[in-house]
């Protein structure tokens, strides 16, 4: 069983859909307790990082969130939710993210002729191996939508990077942690085979 973390800020009936489509069961939840008992866990998100944590911080979710990860068991962080895995975020104001990983969160600075935020479709670039990329080449397309992206102070943990303007993380994996810039819940068939790898880790 996946459980999908509600803090209030993301499409997560189209995230369980998508996980059910490719043959897992998903439930949602906003229990610390469900969270840090969770088989598997994802961790969606759509909003604004500052108003993201204070959400998070308020339904005691933080420590839960955590104590997963540092369990290795399977966990998944989709956009805001690979955004939230990091040291700070500088989106109206600086604000604590969950620390999970060295880095910051900043705005693009791109010419004119890039529009922010970067809206659409994409193509990336394999940088590591993955379990959750076996299906995946080079070129693949998965559908983004966001103003800030990840600068991990490792770059051993970055498994895809993107081009829109500057190269940036569009993918990080550390161990049984794995989070994506990009929805994989709206990327079609590409977006489908790496829910599919997850739902079938052990």
């Amino acid at each position: 069983m996946i459980t999908i973390v509600d803090y209030q800020m993301g499409n997560l009936r189209s995230v369980q859909k998508a996980i059910e489509s490719v043959g897992g069961s998903a439930t949602i939840s906003s229990d610390p307790d469900a969270i840090a008992n969770a088989d598997k866990l994802v961790l969606p998100g759509v909003g604004a990082f500052g108003d993201a944590m204070t959400e998070i911080t308020r339904r005691d979710l933080a420590a839960p969130i955590r104590d997963f990860i540092a369990s290795d068991r399977p966990f998944l962080g989709i956009c805001l939710g690979l955004q939230l895995l990091f040291e700070r975020g500088f989106e109206n104001g600086e604000h604590q993210g969950l620390g999970i990983l060295a880095g910051e969160v900043v705005r693009f600075n791109l010419p004119d002729s890039f529009k922010v935020p970067h809206m659409g479709w994409n193509t990336v670039k394999k940088v590591q191996v993955s379990p959750l990329l076996q299906d995946t080449p080079d070129g693949s397309h998965f559908y983004f939508v966001h103003s800030y992206y990840v600068c991990p102070a490792d770059a051993s943990v970055v498994a895809l990077e993107c081009d829109y303007g500057t190269n940036f993380c569009a993918m990080v994996q550390q161990g049984n942690l794995f989070a994506t810039q990009f929805h994989p819940e709206k990327s079609q068939q590409d977006g489908l085979k790496l829910l599919r790898r997850f739902n079938e880790l052990g």
